[in-house]
C-alpha cells in the first residue's frame, strides 16, 4: 500500500507572495464589486500547480491567527519592523479562505502560534503515520523541517516556480543538516522577523561556525578554546541574544492543534461552490477550465417524473389556437447565443408540455405567428438569449412578461450563475439538475441521448412554471416590481436589439494598424538594442535586468529571487534616468495593444463585417452591465490604444457615429443622495468638480489657483472616495505618501461633511437592514456586515457606501436607454443605438439626423431621473468612434 501524500501550505506566506507576484496589475484585477483579486488569482494558480505536481490524498493550509504570538512574549520587537499590511491585500484574505473551502481544502489557525508551528506539529504527526509530506512556503525557515518523509517546496519566483528541498538537496545547498538551520539563524538573526542574532555575524560566518562546531550548544561549550578575535568578543557579548534567537527560530512541533491527521482528507473541487466563487471573482480563465463529467447516475436520479409530448407539425395548430399564458424555452448549450445552434425547443401551457429537438419546426408559420403575438403572455428564462436566438430564424419573440433569470437576479444579486437548474434548486425544486452537470463543459461538452434531452427540456419548462409561482411575490415584497417591469425586462429587449444590430468594424483599418504596430515594435526594438549596445530578449526579465542594472548601471529599486525587478511600476520610477526606459515602456504598451485589441478584435468580426457583443445583464452586484465576446467596454479610451476606436465605423455610407456621455454621473449621484450642500452647489454652478475639490482640499482662495497636478490628485480623491478607497490605495494611485493621502481624505470630508455623514449613515443602515438599495430599489445584501472578521466586515462596509452610488448610476443609464429607444421609434428616426460603454451611449445615424440627435439624446438622457443636481451630457459625432469620442 502506497503511503498517503499530505500537502501543507503556509497560507500567509503564499498569499503575500501571490499579492506581490501580481502587484503590477493590482488595479486591473478587480471583480465587478471593486474587490482586488490579484492575490486570490495568483494563489489559485499556485494551488493548480501544487495539486497537479503533488497529487495529494490529504491537504491543509495553515494561517497565522494574528500578529502576536508566544514569540512576542519572548521578544517584544519580534516582527516589529514590518510595514502595515496593505488594505488591498488584507481584504483578499477572507476570500482566499473561501476559495480553499470551494476547492475542498481544509484550513486552520491557532491563537498565539504562527502557521509555521501548525505545519511543524502536523508534519510530525504525519511522519508517525508514515505520510509523505510536502510543505509549500515562501519562507526558508520551514526547511528546518526537512527529513526523509518531509519535503519543503520553496517558492523562488512568484508562486508558480518551486525549489524542492529534500535532505540531500539541503545538504548540497547549505552544507549542513536541516535541523542545524535553527542555530544558523540564531547566530545570524533574521531581518524579516526582526530578531538580532550575534553582532557582525552574517549567513556565511554562521554557516562556517555551525559546520565547524555542529550546534550552538557545542559552539559555546568550546568557545574558550577559540582564539581571541572580534568574532569571539561578539559571540561572548551576545550569548544571551543567540540563545533567545534560537528559541525564536525554532518551529514548534507540539502546539495544541485540535485537528486529527485523519481529518485532512483532500475532498477535491466542490464544483458548484467553486463555479459560484469564480463567477463572483470574475475569473473567466478558471471558469473556462472547469469541466464536469455528465454521469448516467446523475441524470437518472432526476428528471424522470415530468410528463410531456413531442412537439410536431400535427399538434402546433392545437397549441397555437390557445390564447392562454405560456412558457417558452429555446435551448442552446454554448454561451454565445449569436452563434450557438438551437438543440431544443419547448412550450408549456398549464400542465401540458411539448418539447422537440428539431429546430426546423421554428419555420412553421403558425408557430412563428404565435411566438410573435404580443397578446399571448409568455414566461421565459433569459429573455435576451431567447430573443436573439429566435431572431436568427426571423422570429421576433413578443409578449414576454416574466423572465425567471431577471427576477431571481433582482431578488438576490448574488444569484448570477445563469443556470436554471441551480436557481430552481435554490427554491427547493429538485427535479432539474444544473446544465453544467447535464451537458458538461468546455471540451467535454456533450449532448445526451434524445430521450434524456427531451426529459431535460420538459423539466426546464416545469422549473420556470414553478419559479413563476414564487418570484413575483418576492419582487413585490422588496418593492422591486417596478424595477423589473419598467427597467430590467424592457432593457432586455433594448439590449437584444443593440446586440443584433452590432457595430461595423473596418478590418482593413485594423490590418493597417497591425502593420503599423509591427513596424513600431521593430523600430522600438532597434532603438532599445542601440541603447543597450547589443540584441537581447526584451521580454525576458532576467536579460532586461542584466542590461539595465549591470551593463547600463541604473540604480535598481526592487529585488526578487531572480534578480532586480523590471516590472512596470519599477520602470515608471526609473523613467528619465535613461532613454531606454521610455522605449521599453512604449514597447510593452504597443505589444499589448497589438495582441489584446487589434488581433483580438479582428478575430471577433462576423460575416456581416460587424462585431456582436453580448451584454451580461445579471452579472454584477451593482446592476452595471458588462460586455463579452468581445468586451467592447474595455476598448482603450486614452493614450495610444484609443486609436483602436478608428476601426469602429457606421454601417452605411453617408452616416456618422454619434456619442453621448454622462459627465461625472457617480459624483452627481453622490451629491444627490448625500445632500451635501457644497458639492451640490459646485454642480449647480457648473464648476469643474475636480478643480473645485482641489481648491477646497488644498485650502486655496480661488479655482484659478488650482494647478493641473492638484486637479489630478483631487480627481483621484473624488473617485476614490466613491469606492471607499484607503489611504494606502490613494497613495499608490497618485504617488504620494500614505500620510499625505490620509490628509487628503480628511480634508475632503472636512469640505464635504455630508458625504462623510452619508457614508456613516449608509453603513449603519446596512447593519440594521442587512442590505442597501439604489434609488430604484435595486437591493444588495451584505451578509458580512456583521462579520467578526475585520477584513470581511470592512469590505462589506465599503460596499455599502459604494453600491447605492454605482448602482443608481446604472439605474439612470438603463432608464435613459429604454427612453431613448422608445423615442427613436416614436420619431421614426433611422438612427440606431449600438453600444453602451459605462456612462456612454453610441449611435449611428444619417448625417441629416445628427442635428436632431444633438438636441434629442441629451434631452432624453438628462431627464432620465430627477436629481437634486443637474445631470450633464456631453455629445460628439464623426466618421468613426474615435472622432465621436476623441
Amino acid at each position: 500500500m502506497e503511503p498517503k501524500k499530505l500537502i501543507l501550505v503556509d497560507g500567509n506566506s503564499i498569499a503575500f507572495r501571490a499579492f506581490y507576484a501580481m502587484y503590477t496589475v493590482l488595479e486591473k484585477f478587480k471583480n465587478p464589486e471593486g474587490l482586488h483579486t490579484n492575490a486570490i488569482y495568483a494563489f489559485n494558480n499556485m494551488l493548480d500547480l501544487i495539486l497537479s505536481k503533488g497529487q495529494p490524498t490529504d491537504m491543509l493550509v495553515a494561517f497565522d491567527a494574528g500578529k502576536y504570538t508566544f514569540r512576542n512574549q519572548l521578544y517584544d520587537d519580534y516582527k516589529g519592523n514590518r510595514l502595515k499590511t496593505p488594505t488591498e491585500f488584507q481584504e483578499q484574505m477572507p476570500f482566499i479562505k473561501q476559495l480553499l473551502k470551494a476547492r475542498g481544502i481544509k484550513t486552520y489557525e491557532l491563537e498565539n502560534y504562527e502557521a509555521d508551528d501548525i505545519i511543524g506539529t502536523v508534519a510530525k504527526k504525519a511522519q508517525k503515520k508514515n505520510f509523505q509530506t510536502t510543505i509549500v512556503t515562501g519562507d526558508r525557515d520551514l526547511t528546518q523541517l526537512v527529513n526523509e518523509q518531509t519535503t519543503v517546496a520553496l517558492t523562488i519566483k512568484g508562486v508558480t516556480e518551486l525549489e524542492f528541498y529534500t535532505p540531500q538537496h539541503f545538504q548540497e545547498k547549505l552544507g549542513i543538516k536541516p535541523a542545524q538551520l535553527i542555530d544558523v539563524k540564531a547566530l545570524m538573526g533574521d531581518t524579516s522577523d526582526n530578531y538580532p542574532g550575534v553582532t557582525k555575524v552574517g549567513e556565511k560566518t554562521a554557516l562556517k561556525l555551525i559546520k565547524q562546531y555542529g550546534s550552538l550548544d557545542q559552539l559555546y561549550a568550546q568557545i574558550d578554546k577559540m582564539k581571541a578575535s572580534k568574532l569571539k568578543e561578539h559571540l561572548l557579548q551576545d550569548r544571551d541574544v543567540a540563545f533567545l534567537s534560537q528559541k525564536l527560530a525554532t518551529i514548534q512541533l507540539d502546539v495544541p492543534v485540535q485537528l486529527d491527521i485523519d481529518q485532512l482528507t483532500y475532498e477535491g473541487d466542490q464544483i458548484s461552490q467553486l463555479r459560484d466563487f469564480y463567477q463572483k471573482m470574475n475569473f473567466r480563465t478558471f471558469l473556462s477550465k472547469m469541466d464536469t463529467e455528465t454521469t448516467a447516475s446523475t441524470i437518472e436520479s432526476v428528471e424522470t417524473n415530468i410528463n410531456f409530448q413531442e412537439l410536431n407539425e400535427n399538434n402546433i395548430k392545437e397549441i397555437t389556437a390557445s390564447q392562454q399564458a405560456a412558457t417558452v424555452l429555446v435551448e442552446m448549450v454554448q454561451d454565445n447565443y449569436h452563434k450557438a445552434p438551437i438543440i431544443g425547443f419547448g412550450i408549456g401551457i398549464k400542465d401540458q408540455i411539448w418539447v422537440t429537438d428539431n429546430a426546423e419546426i421554428l419555420r412553421n408559420p403558425q408557430l412563428k405567428s404565435w411566438l410573435q403575438n404580443p397578446q399571448i403572455k409568455k414566461a421565459v428564462f433569459d429573455f435576451k438569449r431567447n430573443y436573439v436566438a429566435l431572431n436568427r430564424w426571423q422570429i421576433h419573440l413578443a409578449g414576454v412578461n416574466f423572465d425567471a433569470l431577471l427576477a431571481s437576479y433582482l431578488i438576490d444579486v448574488n444569484e448570477n450563475s445563469n443556470d436554471l437548474g441551480k436557481l430552481a434548486q435554490g427554491y427547493d425544486y429538485q427535479d432539474l439538475i444544473a446544465d453544467s452537470q447535464f451537458y458538461g463543459r468546455g471540451a467535454k461538452l456533450t449532448i445526451p441521448p434524445r430521450s434524456e434531452l427531451l426529459q431535460h427540456l420538459a423539466a426546464k419548462i416545469t422549473a420556470i412554471n414553478f419559479l413563476k409561482t414564487k418570484l413575483p411575490q418576492k419582487l413585490q415584497d422588496h418593492d422591486q416590481d417596478q424595477l423589473f417591469d419598467e427597467i430590467e425586462l424592457p432593457l432586455s429587449q433594448v439590449l437584444a436589439d443593440m446586440e443584433i444590430a452590432g457595430i461595423k468594424v473596418d478590418r482593413h483599418n485594423l490590418e493597417q494598424m497591425q502593420q503599423d504596430l509591427d513596424q513600431r515594435l521593430q523600430d522600438l526594438e532597434a532603438d532599445i538594442y542601440q541603447q543597450a549596445g547589443h540584441e537581447f530578449n526584451i521580454n525576458s526579465p532576467q536579460q532586461l535586468s542584466k542590461v539595465l542594472f549591470e551593463e547600463l548601471g541604473l540604480k535598481p529599486i526592487k529585488k526578487n529571487k531572480r534578480g532586480y525587478s523590471t516590472s512596470v511600476d519599477v520602470l515608471e520610477k526609473l523613467r528619465g534616468q535613461a532613454p531606454i526606459i521610455a522605449q521599453i515602456l512604449d514597447y510593452r504598451q504597443v505589444a499589448k495593444i497589438q495582441s489584446t485589441y487589434v488581433i483580438g478584435l479582428m478575430n471577433s468580426i462576423a460575416v456581416d463585417e460587424k462585431v456582436h457583443t453580448r451584454y451580461q445583464q445579471t452579472l454584477t452586484q451593482t446592476g452595471r452591465l458588462s460586455s463579452v465576446d468581445p468586451n467592447l467596454q474595455n476598448i482603450p479610451a486614452r493614450d495610444e490604444g484609443r486609436e483602436i476606436r478608428k476601426a469602429f465605423v457606421p454601417s452605411h455610407v453617408g452616416w456618422e457615429i454619434f456619442s453621448s456621455d454622462y459627465s461625472q454621473i457617480e459624483l452627481r449621484v453622490l451629491a444627490h443622495i448625500s445632500g451635501d450642500q457644497n458639492m451640490q452647489k459646485a454642480f449647480a454652478d457648473n464648476y469643474d468638480i475636480h478643480a473645485h475639490t482641489a481648491m477646497r482640499i488644498f485650502g486655496l482662495h480661488d479655482i484659478s489657483e488650482v494647478t493641473p497636478d492638484m486637479r489630478r490628485q483631487a480627481k483621484a480623491t473624488n473617485f476614490g472616495i466613491v469606492y471607499g478607497i484607503s489611504d494606502y490605495g490613494l497613495s499608490q494611485n497618485i504617488g504620494i505618501s500614505r500620510k499625505r493621502a490620509a490628509e487628503f481624505i480628511n480634508a475632503y470630508f472636512k469640505q464635504y461633511p455630508d458625504v462623510k455623514n452619508y457614508m456613516d449613515k449608509i453603513v449603519q443602515m446596512a447593519r440594521t437592514d442587512g442590505y442597501v438599495e439604489t434609488i430604484m430599489h435595486r437591493r444588495r445584501y451584505l451578509p458580512d456586515i456583521h462579520s467578526r472578521n475585520y477584513h470581511l466586515r470592512s469590505f462589506a462596509e465599503r460596499t455599502a457606501m459604494n453600491t447605492p452610488i454605482q448602482g443608481s448610476a446604472a439605474d439612470i443609464i438603463k432608464i435613459a436607454m429604454i427612453n431613448m429607444q422608445k423615442k427613436l421609434q416614436a420619431d421614426n428616426l433611422q438612427a440606431t443605438m449600438l453600444l453602451q460603454v459605462h456612462d456612454e451611449l453610441i449611435f449611428e445615424a444619417p448625417k441629416k439626423e445628427i442635428p436632431i440627435l444633438e438636441k434629442l439624446v441629451p434631452q432624453v438622457m438628462d431627464s432620465a431621473v430627477q436629481l437634486d443636481v443637474p445631470l450633464k451630457v456631453e455629445s460628439a459625432h464623426g466618421p468613426t468612434w474615435f472622432d465621436a469620442k476623441g
